[in-house]
């Protein structure tokens, strides 16, 4: 009976952190208006807890951002942006 109890305790503790799953999102933040803006947008979005990966596209105006979906959010993502100075709108969203 211990023995069960304990595995399954241990089960569960380390199946928690599968739980959390990496969501990807794609910004349109059309304020980029030089080279040197992406710089500063992928630097606002590194600093969000949670995020795992930054991808900006000058040219494109979007920037894809890769997290952990129990850390942070989408709305932490586009006030990040906002706050640097390039408001920023989701336009496509999917897990991973």
């Amino acid at each position: 009976m211990k023995k069960s109890l304990i595995t399954a305790v241990l089960f569960t503790l380390f199946s928690m952190p599968a739980l959390a799953s990496q969501k990807t999102v794609t910004l349109l933040v059309p304020g980029m208006t030089c080279s040197a803006c992406p710089i500063t947008v992928k630097a606002a979005l590194k600093r969000v807890d949670g995020v795992s990966s930054v991808q900006v596209r000058y040219e494109e105006r979007d920037a894809t951002v890769t997290f952990d979906d129990e850390k942070a959010t989408v709305e932490a993502i586009t006030e990040a942006t906002n706050n640097a100075g390039y408001p920023s709108t989701l336009i496509q969203s999917g897990a991973k």
